[in-house]
């Protein structure tokens, strides 16, 4: 909550900020059907929470997750695309067009 008692300033946050390695490549792609700029080399996970404030929703809470082991190993990092496929955030690299849902209304 902030300080007026509300969340909603809070909703899309990013989680993550870039202090680092800025002058990479810009790779275009879509985040909830929004246009999101991510840097060529970012995993799917990078590219979404510099501009997010999760990567999906949980199916059994609906609590917001965020990746966990950051190997693929855990199976929290499951990144819906606008295909319906489903890829693990934490160990894809972010490609020009990618059309990625976070679990919000667009998805």
């Amino acid at each position: 909550m902030n300080v007026t008692g509300s969340t909603s300033t809070l909703a899309h946050r990013p989680l993550l900020k870039r202090l680092a390695e800025k002058s990479r490549a810009s790779v275009a792609f879509t985040l909830d059907g929004a246009p999101a700029m991510a840097l060529d080399g970012d995993t799917v996970l990078t590219a979404v929470l510099t501009q997010h404030d999760r990567l999906r929703r949980n199916e059994f809470s609906d609590a917001p997750r965020a990746g966990f082991c950051m190997m693929g190993a855990c199976q929290d990092c499951w990144i819906a695309t606008e295909s319906g496929e489903r890829l693990r955030a934490c160990s894809t690299f972010i490609a020009p067009g990618m059309a990625l849902f976070t679990g919000g209304e667009a998805a």
